[in-house]
């Protein structure tokens, strides 16, 4: 039987560390611009039934991943857009399952690995030429309640990718694709 907490978590949940340091952004950097070709080499020969196929029972399709991962990675753009440019501001939180569900969710997952390419090279040249200063300013996110600085918020979006790519990888595996 398989663990329902290990499919949802397949690299486990998010560990903000006790202090984050300059490495801890390199490497989250590094890793965040290298994830659309990992997603990319990782789905490239699926077939539409594969793509259909759920991550785990009650969760959503590799189609549905791929493209959350747009939209989530978009967000996450627009976001460290507002925090370098505005003091503190509060974020839009969107309703993630019910984006998972318009009929764009429905498009080639090509389109979607096309925006995170993009989004990834814009977001990497920001993150490339911020400042300890600039990583240290932040944003309130309305439903957690919490300001949140950008050092951090890499980290969270860096760990976001590989546990949606953790999602598709597991999936194979199980099934021996």
């Amino acid at each position: 039987m398989i663990d329902i907490e290990l499919l949802k978590y397949p690299i486990g949940k998010f560990q903000k560390p006790e202090a984050i340091t300059q490495e801890n952004i390199k490497e989250a950097i590094a890793e965040f611009k290298a994830l659309p070709k990992h997603l990319e080499a990782t789905v490239k020969d699926l077939l539409e039934p594969q793509l259909q196929t759920p991550y785990r029972p009650g969760g959503w399709t590799v189609r549905q991943v791929v493209h959350h991962l747009a939209d989530s990675h978009m967000n996450a753009y627009m976001r460290f857009k507002l925090a370098l440019t505005e003091s503190n501001p509060t974020i839009k939180p969107y309703d993630e399952a019910a984006w998972a569900n318009l009929s764009d969710s429905k498009l080639p997952i090509e389109i979607s690995i096309g925006i995170l390419k993009n989004i990834h090279f814009r977001l990497g040249t920001i993150l490339d030429e911020m400042s300890d200063s600039d990583f240290s300013k932040t944003y309130y996110h309305p439903e957690s309640q919490s300001t949140v600085p950008l050092k951090e918020v890499i980290l969270m979006y860096d760990w976001h990718g590989k546990h949606h790519l953790a999602h598709i990888q597991a999936l194979m595996i199980r099934e021996k694709w």
